[in-house]
């Protein structure tokens, strides 16, 4: 096993390294030695180690692998920033992070992973149970920075500090009218319609309710609207769009939350938010990302925000 191999739970390392294995199967063949580690019987929670070597004796069938999508991804990507072990894109808005149901081709991680197989950073040939990932996601028809780890001991330390809220990201967003306040911390209830995929959000709390913190100040103000800065202070789904349209607010070509008659004449034509600036505000040991403690990252172009005269 290589580098990005160490360090998984063994039963892990085997859903991504033979994916057409069912989980039935790889616990049975573990349980009859038909899945050796190093030789000997092993154990699903065990963490695998570099240099090992896994042993499987199972049908051909399992290790059958189509030809990988993303060799068919365009090679356009635009890049914020990148070193050995992780890469800043810039995804434009309208843009799926990873596919679905309609769009498996041209995805942002696709376009990433073409990106480095073409750089010869990645190939899946050489690689086991892992391949480059995104540890943040963005709405398909919102924009900016996306973080990519290129091993797996980048994307643990990421997602580790993603969760404990170590990475900041800032916002940038157009919006109907102008807040009476110049900045403030805005306070709501969130509650979320999965079925219908619209959240609302209320001035008192209500059963089943999340508390939602959204953090502003207004940047610029021309032509009846304003361009904001803003901080999720929680992590709500579609948390600015709904909070800013609670306040009387909402964002420029917003359809969802928005009202149609005020979006006429704007030439942006999905909701005017931006992830365009990232800082990683490390508190604890990084490992091998220490080097990146405190800096931060800014994209160089948002589109809606072309005109406004403003200073950060």
């Amino acid at each position: 096993m290589g580098a990005n191999d160490a360090g998984q739970r063994l039963d892990k390392f085997l859903q991504k390294a033979v994916p057409l294995l069912p989980k039935s199967l790889m616990y049975k063949y573990i349980r009859l030695k038909r899945i050796k580690l190093n030789g000997k019987k092993c154990d699903i929670a065990q963490k695998t180690v570099l240099g090992d070597k896994l042993e499987l004796y199972i049908g051909d069938e399992f290790f059958a692998v189509a030809s990988p999508s993303f060799k068919d991804a365009p090679l356009q990507l635009e890049i914020v920033y990148e070193d050995e072990n992780i890469l800043l894109a810039d995804k434009p808005a309208g843009m799926l992070v990873h596919e679905d149901k309609n769009e498996s081709r041209d995805t942002l991680i696709n376009r990433l992973l073409r990106y480095l197989y073409e750089k010869g950073e990645y190939n899946p040939d050489d690689e086991l149970g892992f391949t480059p990932a995104l540890c943040n996601r963005i709405d398909r028809n919102t924009g900016g920075i996306v973080i990519a780890a290129k091993n797996f001991a980048s994307l643990q330390i990421l997602n580790k500090k993603i969760k404990d809220r170590e990475v900041t990201k800032l916002y940038m967003c157009l919006v109907h009218g102008v807040p009476a306040k110049k900045s403030g911390i805005l306070k709501g209830y969130h509650t979320k319609d999965s079925v219908n995929n619209i959240v609302k959000i209320q001035k008192t709390p209500v059963k089943g309710a999340k508390t939602a913190l959204t953090k502003y100040k207004v940047l610029a103000e021309s032509g009846g609207f304003s361009l904001l800065e803003v901080e999720l202070l929680t992590g709500r789904t579609h948390q600015i769009r709904a909070h800013m349209a609670f306040i009387g607010h909402p964002l420029a070509g917003d359809t969802k939350y928005g009202v149609n008659r005020m979006n006429k004449g704007i030439s942006y034509k999905f909701q005017a938010l931006y992830s365009y600036k990232l800082i990683f505000s490390f508190k604890t040991d990084s490992g091998i990302l220490n080097y990146l403690k405190d800096h931060s990252f800014t994209v160089k172009n948002v589109p809606f925000a072309q005109g406004y005269n403003f200073l950060l």
